[in-house]
């Protein structure tokens, strides 16, 4: 078993607050010691209450999602004996209303892009199949309800 952390902090200073026209900007705080700019999403809280410029939690949900992928992917390339010398995904979450009428990150879609190197390369279905096993694998995607779609976006193929 093992813990994680993430420390969140937010104070009121001058604001009223209880008019609710207060910032929603905060920090998040990891057990490393990085430290972003947290807030609501413009989606749900307005600007200036919101801040877009800092995290909300809609898109440390599908970072988190697709962080976990990658690292998976990474490790069983590597297990095959498959080098990868970038590896990109621009994952997208969307925010409708679930089965109980409740707004949830319904779908999270991400679409790998991978770059291999060397003299042994995988093929499609050895690619596909390492997406799913780094799906399968992925703490974060057993964690939740929300469906995860993987969509590996692939090279021309040469020739």
């Amino acid at each position: 078993m093992a813990a994680y952390t993430a420390e969140v902090q937010w104070e009121r200073e001058d604001q009223a607050f209880v008019d609710n026209r207060y910032s929603r900007r905060h920090l998040i705080r990891f057990d490393g010691g990085v430290e972003i700019a947290g807030s609501s999403s413009p989606h749900v809280v307005r600007v200036p209450f919101s801040d877009p410029a800092a995290v909300d939690p809609e898109e440390a949900f599908v970072a988190s999602l697709a962080s976990c992928h990658m690292l998976w992917f990474l490790s069983i390339a590597a297990a095959r004996q498959f080098r990868i010398d970038r590896y990109r995904d621009e994952a997208i979450g969307i925010m409708a209303k679930n089965a109980e009428g409740k707004l949830a990150m319904t779908v999270v879609t991400l679409r790998p892009d991978v770059v291999f190197s060397g003299e042994v390369l995988p093929s499609r279905d050895e690619i596909v199949a390492m997406h799913h096993e780094a799906h399968e694998e992925c703490f974060i995607a057993s964690s939740v309800r929300t469906e995860v779609r993987v969509e590996p976006l692939f090279p021309p193929i040469p020739g």
